[in-house]
């Protein structure tokens, strides 16, 4: 009886960690900067991702550029992963 509630804890577990690789992987915003000049008209944030680059204004507008190729970024582009 032991063994089986150990077994749906370790389902449920792989599980939550699977939806939680793929939102991380599937989000943009691994890198954030933001940008404010004289006024709050011309404010923008940055996000940098594992896909894409999205600048969003202050405006409401949002545009993302997607990578041609994981492969071609520079090594500053690639998010610092350590713990």
């Amino acid at each position: 009886m032991a063994n089986s509630g150990l077994q749906l804890l370790g389902f449920s577990m792989a599980l939550l960690g699977w939806v939680g690789l793929v939102a991380c992987t599937a989000i943009p915003q691994w890198q954030m900067s933001s940008y404010a000049g004289d006024n709050i008209i011309t404010a923008q944030a940055m996000y940098k991702g594992l896909w894409m680059d999205c600048v969003t204004q202050s405006t409401g507008m949002m545009s993302c550029k997607m990578y041609d190729s994981v492969l071609a970024l520079s090594g500053n582009s690639v998010p610092n992963c350590s713990i």
